[in-house]
């Protein structure tokens, strides 16, 4: 299924509230002006409201991808699309896409 792409300036956010950038971008593709986001880049999370042990196992600190295009990819890796999957570590609540860019898509 065809989604938008995951560029750097995407609004991502963990299940408590907290801000997640990528770690690395793919500098050779560019939409809205801003670089790609590719599968084995994990996000980094700031500002997550779970508490930490023991009242709860957060704060989400960053996120793996785990589903990303299956016929676009970049330098060989996958991108990220408004409907790719993460899971948060050390909780296991996904990342939430809030807004992309919604020019460019791929499947």
């Amino acid at each position: 299924m065809p989604g938008f792409i995951l560029h750097a300036g995407a609004t991502v956010l963990c299940s408590h509230g907290g801000q997640a950038q990528p770690t690395s971008v793919n500098p050779r593709v560019t939409v809205s002006g801003q670089p790609i986001a590719t599968l084995p880049s994990p996000y980094a999370i700031i500002g997550c409201a779970l508490p930490p042990p023991p009242g709860a196992n957060g704060p989400c600190v960053t996120a793996q991808w785990v589903t990303a295009a299956t016929r676009v990819t970049s330098m060989g890796m996958p991108v990220l699309l408004f409907d790719s999957q993460a899971i948060c570590a050390p909780t296991g609540t996904p990342l939430i896409i809030a807004a992309t860019q919604p020019r460019v898509t791929a499947t």
